[in-house]
């Protein structure tokens, strides 16, 4: 049994690994958490002890296999109580971050896998993150960032980069969504803005932007 701290930890290291292969350094695990390094450097001599992490001097931190079992359980318990708020209480996708949040440190593993069975085993969140299967194991699909993609690409919106709630609503404004289909109809050189379509309409969009939406291509 971990404590909420702990869990927290847990999941911040899994996520800043995605983007690197090496170990994460306290100083990262401090920034995204927002506290001082000495707290992280006792917290993660916790971890160490109790396994989920392998910590080494000058080389950073890297989770056990054990360390990531439990990272993507929290992470599917997060992911499924997301899908649970949208379709069954009428959240929209920039409320439920911070609900979930809350929930995911249930520990009740029947609540949870009978939650996935209610919800008919979601494979993605409402904002189109994987849910990790029971085993931990996740289902990627082949996306690709709308700024690093050429003039006349279709494709489906798939997900986001940033989950924050000022994103979600500028993109509900918007009418960009998960499913929306999306046409790059111009390529700005100066500052790689775009001209995209949507329901047929043209739409302006930042860099910024295009750079944390995925898009499937079709």
């Amino acid at each position: 049994m971990f404590s909420q701290s702990e869990e927290n930890y847990i999941k911040t290291i899994y996520h800043l690994a995605l983007d690197s292969d090496k170990g994460i350094s306290t100083n990262a695990i401090a920034k995204q958490l927002d506290t001082k390094a000495s707290s992280v450097t006792d917290m993660i001599k916790k971890l160490s002890e109790k396994e989920v992490v392998v910590y080494k001097k000058y080389q950073g931190v890297k989770l056990t296999d054990f360390g990531r079992k439990v990272a993507t359980g929290i992470i599917r318990k997060h992911r499924l109580w997301e899908v649970f708020l949208v379709e069954k209480l009428n959240f929209s996708w920039d409320e439920v971050h911070e609900v979930a949040e809350q929930l995911e440190h249930i520990k009740s593993p029947k609540l949870i896998n009978e939650l996935d069975a209610f919800l008919g085993y979601p494979k993605h969140d409402p904002h189109g993150d994987p849910i990790p299967d029971e085993e931990g194991n996740i289902h990627q699909i082949e996306k690709n960032l709308l700024s690093v993609l050429p003039k006349g690409t279709v494709g489906v919106c798939v997900g986001v980069n940033d989950s924050s709630s000022d994103f979600l609503k500028f993109l509900d404004k918007q009418g960009i969504g998960l499913g929306v289909e999306i046409t790059i109809i111009d390529i700005e050189p100066f500052d790689g803005s775009l001209t995209i379509e949507i329901n047929s309409k043209p739409l302006s969009i930042s860099n910024k932007i295009a750079s944390n939406l995925y898009i499937k291509k079709i």
